[in-house]
């Protein structure tokens, strides 16, 4: 794996991966989202592994992506690393369990639709910053956070894309439960050797019988975005904003 992600296993059956950019915030490049592909996809045929936490080194998930990376791809290329990654984490099949401290930017909370449990210190910090950099959203948050959050929240969090505290995003339905600050990883990592206990077969048919009547309407929710996101990319307005926040 790449330096940007550390993978290892605290305990038997769990393994734990570390975006590991603290530089940078955690945000994740086209190597990363390759590592973090590649690692889910290997955690996912691998029979040892029967639960997989996720989260990000220094005290930060993850700012999102990384927009000088980003930016420096050509206009006709489309981030196939991160369509790629969205699609393997929307169809993990083992449980995938989130620890958030920090921030959660961008693709950092949209990723956490797709975990079935995720934990955030409280002082983490979420926001959902498409619309204001003239992009719409991705990873199938426009259909999953209506699910759990409501229409009315959603369109809030995801229209006007203000920063939003953990408690909030417990009540969005983001987060299942807010520890003290620094004490994510240690919730996370005991649900996830709660569940790696359980008979691994009636796990992932629950797992599977939870998302089956949504499967599809993520998969097309994701393609959606990612034509409309690789439209928007190339807008005035997007290269705008990108300006701004380089010169930021």
């Amino acid at each position: 794996m790449a330096e940007s992600l550390l993978v290892t296993e605290p305990h038997p059956g769990v393994r734990l991966l570390t975006i590991n950019r603290p530089d940078r915030r955690n945000a994740l490049d086209q190597a990363t989202y390759s590592a973090l592909s590649a690692a889910l996809e290997a955690a996912g045929v691998d029979d040892g592994v029967r639960a997989v936490v996720l989260t990000g080194a220094g005290g930060c998930f993850t700012a999102g992506n990384d927009l000088a990376d980003f930016q420096d791809m050509p206009d006709e290329a489309e981030p196939v690393a991160a369509l790629a990654f969205l699609d393997v984490i929307a169809r993990f099949p083992k449980p995938l369990v989130a620890a958030v401290e920090g921030f959660a930017i961008g693709i950092g909370t949209t990723m956490l639709l797709h975990c079935d449990l995720a934990y955030a210190g409280e002082t983490a910090r979420f926001r959902l910053p498409f619309v204001n950099l003239g992009l719409c959203p991705e990873g199938a948050s426009s259909y999953l956070l209506p699910l759990v959050a409501g229409t009315k929240r959603a369109a809030e969090l995801l229209l006007l894309g203000a920063p939003f505290g953990a408690a909030e995003a417990q009540d969005a339905g983001l987060v299942n439960a807010v520890t003290e600050e620094g004490a994510a990883l240690a919730l996370a990592m005991e649900k996830a050797v709660a569940l790696a206990a359980l008979p691994p077969r009636a796990v992932a048919v629950t797992k599977r019988l939870l998302r089956h009547g949504t499967a599809d309407a993520v998969a097309n929710a994701l393609a959606a975005e990612a034509e409309q996101f690789r439209a928007l990319r190339l807008t005035p307005a997007a290269q705008t904003a990108f300006a701004a926040f380089f010169k930021k």
